[in-house]
């Protein structure tokens, strides 16, 4: 039986996209069971509806202006994505925190994509921040890794990381973009080696 995703996006969708992309070509024995997004103009919900997969809109907002709190809409974010059996929830760009309302309902079994290495630049905005590091004379390199989701900000175990050195003649956005193509790729890895642990 492939491994059943659930892909949490709250952008455009490129790594979703890498996703849909190394099945369709059987490099990743996985299915997309549902794309949820908090966002409803994130374009990775259409990527998903053009490839067949089931899209879920759960927008914070409206919780919070309910008077509910963050753990109630984590736990009923979690049972949205729980009604599709995922075996692994993927957070590819989905730009919300998770407390444990979510992640204790799936020990062991959300990952979570970061353009950084373990350690350096949490939060948003890693990879303008390393550049101005690099700017500063500061590094010489940053990249980006997939690990296991804990409370904590971009923490826990790592299971795939890539390095991309910055060079002279980098701008932002050339750098930007080597960031993505590596993120492309250990996304896809990080899913094999995470669905493997399940086998």
């Amino acid at each position: 039986m492939p491994c059943r995703l659930v892909v949490l996006i709250s952008g455009s969708g490129t790594n979703l996209q890498a996703i849909l992309d190394a099945i369709a070509q059987q490099t990743l024995a996985a299915e997309v069971a549902a794309v949820v997004s908090n966002r409803q103009q994130a374009f990775g919900l259409t990527r998903a509806e053009r490839a067949g997969v089931p899209t879920v809109y759960f927008p914070l907002k409206s919780y919070l202006d309910a008077g509910h709190d963050r753990q109630a809409y984590d736990a009923a974010l979690a049972e949205r994505v729980e009604a599709f059996e995922p075996d692994l929830i993927v957070l590819a760009g989905w730009m919300l925190v998770l407390s444990p309302a979510f992640l204790d309902r799936f020990p062991h079994r959300v990952i979570n994509l970061h353009p950084a290495l373990p350690d350096t630049f949490p939060g948003t905005e890693a990879i303008r921040r390393a550049f101005e590091a690099y700017q500063n004379g500061e590094i010489d390199h940053s990249g980006c890794m997939v690990h296991y989701a804990v409370p904590e900000v971009d923490a826990g175990p790592v299971i795939a990381q890539e390095v991309t050195p910055i060079y002279p003649d980098d701008t932002l956005d050339t750098f930007e973009a080597r960031i993505h193509e590596a993120e492309h790729r250990i996304i896809v890895e990080a899913v094999r080696r995470a669905c493997e642990a399940f086998d």
